[in-house]
């Protein structure tokens, strides 16, 4: 038997072209309004998977960043608005920063070019922190928007773990590496028999918030013991 493992784009396109092969996904949006599964405890069809739904995320991300840089009186977002996950967590974003009275920028990104040039306005602008925003163009940019947070010392807060990993400040959002191994343990049961149908969409229900203290000290940044106390991993 052959099982498809996919993001969300490759997940959708394997489903228009097949009924009968096992699709499983792994994505931070809402697989429901993707069109991927009828709901998600009875998927239904071919297809089921894992969502983190990282654009919910928005407003506790943003109440992060501010209780670092309090005194940030704009705050910069950057982010590729190619998906509806993106789109959702730009609204919330902006809908919160509106809410408390904090000024932010977007920056709609969809090139390397595009994100020096959104850091290059950033100092122009006295940018005093950086929202990076999920999807998969800014994973795969990480070491770059990392390396230029650094180098115009913006304090910036990003989706996910691999950022700080590669030396970005700090991260909050669900494990990718727990959602794979969760996708991987649904491929074990369907080639063992089970079928998608019967397989309900697991959500992500645990969060991580990771600090890196070499990046904090490099940005002359003490962090907050009440900040401190919230993380789940301090990288050293």
């Amino acid at each position: 038997m052959t099982v498809i493992v996919a993001n969300v784009l490759a997940a959708l396109a394997a489903k228009n072209a097949t009924t009968t092969v096992p699709i499983l996904f792994v994505t931070g949006s809402d697989p429901v309004k993707d069109g991927l599964v009828a709901s998600l405890n009875q998927p239904g069809g071919n297809v089921t998977g894992v969502s983190h739904v990282s654009g919910a995320l928005a407003t506790k991300r943003l109440e992060i960043l501010r209780q670092l840089t309090p005194n940030a009186t704009t705050i910069a977002m950057l982010v590729q608005l190619d998906a509806a996950e993106s789109v959702l967590e730009q609204r919330e974003v902006q809908a919160t920063a509106q809410a408390i009275g904090q000024q932010l920028i977007v920056f709609d990104v969809n090139s390397a070019a595009d994100i020096e040039t959104a850091f290059a306005t950033m100092a122009a602008r006295g940018v005093g922190a950086l929202y990076v925003g999920t999807g998969a163009f800014t994973s795969s940019y990480r070491a770059l928007l990392t390396a230029l947070a650094a180098r115009n010392a913006i304090p910036a807060l990003y989706p996910l773990r691999e950022f700080v990993a590669v030396g970005g400040l700090m991260s909050y959002g669900a494990s990718i590496a727990d959602a794979y191994r969760q996708v991987g343990t649904y491929a074990a049961r369907i080639l063992k028999g089970e079928r998608p149908p019967d397989l309900p969409v697991i959500q992500a229900v645990k969060f991580d918030f990771v600090l890196n203290l070499s990046a904090a000290k490099a940005l002359g940044l003490t962090l907050p013991d009440r900040l401190l106390a919230l993380a789940d991993e301090v990288i050293e």
